[in-house]
């Protein structure tokens, strides 16, 4: 971008900013991926203000949290996460990832203290729109009384009544026992895992120095969670290991779980049975283009 189509972007970012005008969020969008990083920020903000005067919610937030959670500038972050606390109850799918910011050691400090209001004020935006609500069981419909409601939202993200939440309970149990069972390889640092490839996947990300969570269940779409072979939590991207695509049932299971991640707007990093001749180096030729680290391509795994 050159300096006259840097300043018309400028220009054109602060007038709209001062418009008001809801039906400018389109122009905004496309302003928020643009190069410069004023520009970006002077778009962010004035997609914040927006949310006053009758901005979408949904698809302002779509805009804003990748800008917010992973724009390379830190000071066009600050400003996206201030303006994605705006959006309140329609950014609350973002929680997850605006907790793991707060607290990224590689995040600047105010990058860090606005990921950490933004989540504070997202949530009091959900808790007050909770309060307000009327719930049902996704089971029986039966209407549910608010601690029927809290319980079950805190235990499985959904809503059911007493007597659905002990049968989902016992059934969620006997999965996670199934899934326990599953784990007896284990890694070099004692990450004990379900698989040969996830093994080596879990030895190099530990012998890069790269933080990981393994095989946590993570909140990905209204009332749907998923459980993720590995999060990288320092670079909001999720790594799965696809080591039985051969499978029809699987396959099914794979493609769908595929389309949560997008969906969602989430960046995944796929590795597969094939790949597992040269597993550390495909992981890390994948990883490189995620992530900007010093990585090198290690030797072939058997």
């Amino acid at each position: 971008m050159d300096r006259v189509q840097h300043h018309a972007a400028v220009q054109r970012a602060l007038a709209l900013g001062r418009s008001n005008d809801p039906a400018v969020l389109p122009e905004l969008t496309r302003l928020l991926a643009m190069p410069s990083p004023e520009v970006r920020r002077l778009a962010a903000s004035a997609i914040g203000k927006l949310s006053g005067f009758g901005a979408d919610p949904a698809t302002a937030v779509r805009a804003l949290a990748p800008v917010a959670l992973r724009d390379p500038h830190p000071q066009t972050q600050q400003y996206t996460l201030k303006a994605l606390k705006c959006y309140g109850v329609a950014a609350r799918e973002h929680l997850h990832d605006l907790d793991d910011l707060a607290v990224a050691p590689r995040a600047r400090d105010y990058v860090r203290t606005a990921a950490g209001a933004a989540a504070t004020a997202i949530r009091q935006a959900v808790e007050l729109a909770e309060r307000q609500a009327v719930y049902v069981c996704q089971r029986c419909k039966r209407a549910l009384a608010p601690d029927e409601h809290e319980r079950s939202q805190k235990a499985f993200q959904r809503d059911y009544c007493d007597i659905c939440f002990d049968k989902v309970f016992l059934e969620r149990r006997n999965w996670e026992t199934h899934v326990e069972l599953q784990k007896t390889i284990a890694a070099t640092d004692g990450t004990v895992v379900q698989s040969d490839g996830e093994r080596q996947i879990a030895d190099a990300l530990s012998e890069m120095g790269i933080a990981y969570r393994y095989d946590n269940r993570f909140r990905i779409v209204k009332g749907y969670a998923i459980r993720p072979d590995f999060y990288l939590p320092e670079y909001d991207l999720y790594i799965e290991y696809w080591g039985m695509e051969d499978n029809l049932d699987y396959r099914i299971g794979m493609l769908e779980k595929q389309k949560l991640y997008q969906q969602a707007g989430k960046r995944l990093l796929s590795l597969y049975a094939r790949d597992r001749p040269h597993l550390r180096e495909r992981l890390c030729e994948r990883l490189a283009t995620h992530v900007r680290l010093p990585l090198a391509s290690g030797s072939e795994s058997a």
